[in-house]
């Protein structure tokens, strides 16, 4: 009986050893994740279990994903076609059947936290029943699993910012996943280009796996446009349910009658056949993937929205149509919905067709609703813009001050007090006044306006500095760690630049549309378009900086800080607008019985303006 038991028991134990060396059954990511990913109410408006023909384009990729011939993945797609679920499920593939040492990189630090506590924690791991053991509970003190890095068996995942160019110097990573490049800085720190640093660390494997996500950005600037330029180029085909014709989904073929979205359709680009939008996405889970260069070991995929299953073509249609006149939401369009580089028209703007804008009106127009300034402080002087704003950022400039003096005394402050503290008169007869300014603190007298703007807290004066590199918000978090113990704003002055040059090369009057006096004269206009983009090379890379043309270029720094000054209130101007032209007819109309009642002039083009919202405005 005991030699039975412990014949038993031995067969037991080698069953079990027989277990651990048998190897995993063959499965690539999308397989994988048919089997085990599962999706939150939080993270997913479809949660569930993940289903890859939802959006079939998905299965090419995430097969390359773990596909062994393949050594480096390229996505330059436009926004919400779920290239971070993809990724997702690539670390979920790696974390439960083919355990690695895994890089996720996003264009910083902070990103990055989000994206390990929304996505990676909340909805992965959480998630997915097979991986709520890989990772141990965080605990304070648990160095295996904090916010950054996670361990799991036989690998681990650490999360770094390109930015931060000590995280990307360290242990050996097989599986590096690179999340929105175009964002990333040229270089980390002074170390190189990031995606450069990421790769040296999966050099030494046989098996590593690079993978490059993004919605690209400028032409010529591009890091996954050059990526993809690279690879093998695949576009996804799908065939026509009339003729058959497998052919790309292209917005050249997407039709509408009298600017009205509702008609909008898609036609064959064969036969002409009208596409429903179950048509296009009937047509999209029949598709493949088809490359159109010789493969090299880099599988490239190339996508815009009009292949997401939750795009609708009318939706898409009301965008373009929204952002056709305006070069910087048209350039926005073409990034993140057709998922293509954009190319400028010029890389500056000519100063004598701005000066042509010039109109004959003083004080405040009409049309404005609110006032901002910006404020640039030089060695004998303070040159002060006042912009005024309305619906859809139309801008006027209401005045310009140059202010001559000593800025380390105080009756040059007391001057500019006069200008940025004055209150002015909107034609319906309320008093404005200037809602925000910011003031540079980058160059000149910095301890003077650091002071100044602690004792204009009250009126919204900023302290900032400008902040050069592509892809930076126009305003950042502030900081209190400078000598004035002041909040600092850092501004992405290479982003409000390319929004307000493209507002330059508006030609029709409208949102985004830029009205100047006509008592401004040639030097003003040369100084507003004093620097034009160009494209230059760190360490191999190419990147778009701003050059100045001209010495001067005063009349542009105060435009920028104008622009940012609107972006720190925060303001919906389109709505501000609707209660500022209601608040006037409200004052108008002879009792409350009348005010309640709707006026055309709310919705429509606004003429002659009375009310109170431009004083009431907080």
């Amino acid at each position: 009986m005991i030699e039975q038991a412990t014949r038993q028991f031995a067969l037991e134990q080698m069953a079990k050893a027989m277990k651990q060396l048998t190897p995993p059954p063959r499965l690539s990511v999308a397989e994988w994740a048919d089997h085990e990913r599962r999706l939150d109410s939080q993270s997913s408006s479809e949660p569930g279990r993940w289903v890859t023909s939802r959006a079939e384009y998905q299965r090419g990729i995430m097969d390359a994903c773990s596909d062994p011939l393949v050594k480096e993945v390229v996505v330059m797609c436009g926004a919400q076609l779920g290239k971070s679920e993809m990724l997702l499920n690539t670390i979920g593939y790696h974390m439960a059947h083919d355990p690695a040492p895994i890089l996720m990189m996003q264009p910083t630090v902070d990103m990055g936290t989000a994206f390990s506590k929304d996505r990676v924690t909340a909805g992965l791991l959480r998630s997915t029943p097979c991986l709520r053991d890989k990772v141990k509970d965080s605990k304070a003190k648990d160095a295996n699993n904090t916010t950054l890095h996670k361990v799991f068996p036989g690998g681990a995942l650490s999360i770094v910012g390109a930015n931060s160019p000590s995280s990307l110097a360290s242990r050996p990573i097989r599986v590096v996943l690179c999340d929105e490049v175009d964002r990333y800085p040229p270089s980390a720190g002074e170390e190189g280009d990031p995606i450069s640093l990421a790769k040296r660390r999966a050099a030494t494997f046989w098996n590593r796996k690079i993978i490059l996500v993004s919605t690209p950005t400028n032409r010529g600037g591009s890091r996954i446009e050059s990526a993809y330029n690279e690879s093998d180029q695949r576009k996804f085909y799908v065939p026509c349910h009339d003729c058959g014709h497998k052919q790309v989904l292209s917005w050249s073929n997407v039709t509408w009658r009298d600017d009205n979205p509702s008609t909008g359709t898609y036609h064959c680009a064969e036969c002409g056949s009208i596409w429903s939008d179950t048509d296009r996405h009937r047509a999209v889970r029949n598709g493949e993937w088809m490359a159109n260069a010789p493969f090299n070991g880099v599988a490239g995929f190339h996508l815009n929205a009009l292949y997401s299953p939750w795009s609708v073509l009318s939706d898409a249609i009301e965008e373009f149509l929204a952002a056709r006149k305006n070069p910087m939401r048209l350039k926005t369009f073409v990034n993140t919905f057709l998922g293509e580089t954009w190319e400028d028209e010029g890389e500056g703007v000519d100063d004598y067709s701005v000066s042509k804008r010039k109109e004959d009106y003083e004080g405040i127009p009409d049309d404005v609703v609110l006032l901002t300034a910006g404020a640039d402080v030089q060695d004998d002087r303070v040159e002060v813009e006042i912009v005024g704003w309305g619906a859809g950022e139309e801008s006027w400039q209401i005045d310009y001050h140059i202010i001559y003096g000593d800025p380390s005394t105080t009756q040059l402050w007391q001057k500019v007090d006069e200008v940025l503290l004055a209150t002015y008169e909107h034609p319906c007869g309320e008093p404005m006044i200037v809602r925000a300014t910011c003031i540079d603190t980058g160059g000149h007298h910095t301890r003077a306006v650091y002071n100044y703007a602690k004792t204009r807290a009250g009126h919204r004066v900023f302290a900032i500095k400008g902040v050069g590199g592509e892809g930076k918000p126009i305003v950042g978090r502030p900081s209190k760690n400078n000598i004035g113990r002041v909040p600092l704003y850092p501004i992405g002055v290479d982003t409000a630049k390319e929004v307000h040059y493209s507002r330059l090369k508006q030609d029709e009057a409208g949102p985004g549309y830029c009205h100047f006096p006509s008592k401004r004269d040639d030097e003003y206009f040369k100084q507003l378009t004093a620097e034009k983009q160009m494209i230059k090379y760190h360490k191999g890379f190419p990147s778009r900086v701003w050059v100045k043309t001209r010495t001067r270029n005063e009349a542009l720094d105060v435009r920028v800080y104008a622009i940012a000054a609107l972006t720190i209130l925060n303001v919906n101007m389109d709505s501000a607008a609707r209660k500022f032209y209601a608040n006037m007819e409200k004052q108008k109309l002879p009792n409350v019985e009348e005010a309640d009642k709707p006026h055309p002039l709310v919705a429509g083009k606004k003429s002659v303006r009375r009310g109170g919202f431009a004083n009431n405005w907080r």
